[in-house]
């Protein structure tokens, strides 16, 4: 399965969230319903994995967590904001860069329309 198979699932999956229940939850109540809707369809994905970074020779694990990582092979960000920063998507680019990954999704669910919410982060993809 490539990245761009799952990131359609996964983006599938987020619509189908996103119109029973809306904008407006926590992005924990967002990350928690995609993780086991994910695991449903039969895929493989992390929660809250530690994303180290490595300074100077020494493995660092604090501060850095992506939200799901699905199949070993798609990063995906979640939150719930009136409006995305361009730091969160600089964020899913280093994440990207640290884990080697080549695709992230950063999904804000606080949108009218989640499709509105949605951007493909690529790492020399």
């Amino acid at each position: 399965m490539t990245e761009n198979d799952i990131s359609k699932i996964v983006v599938d999956t987020c619509y189908q969230i996103h119109v029973a229940l809306g904008p407006g939850l926590f992005e924990s109540v967002y990350e928690e319903i995609l993780y086991y809707e994910l695991i449903q369809k039969g895929l493989s994905v992390t929660r809250q994995q530690v994303i180290p970074l490595i300074w100077r020779g020494i493995r660092m694990d604090q501060g850095f967590r992506a939200d799901l990582i699905v199949e070993d092979r798609v990063l995906v960000e979640i939150k719930s904001v009136g409006a995305i920063a361009p730091v969160h998507s600089k964020q899913v680019l280093t994440y990207l860069k640290l884990t080697g990954l080549k695709l992230g999704l950063l999904i804000n669910f606080n949108e009218a329309l989640v499709k509105d919410g949605i951007t493909r982060i690529a790492n020399n993809l």
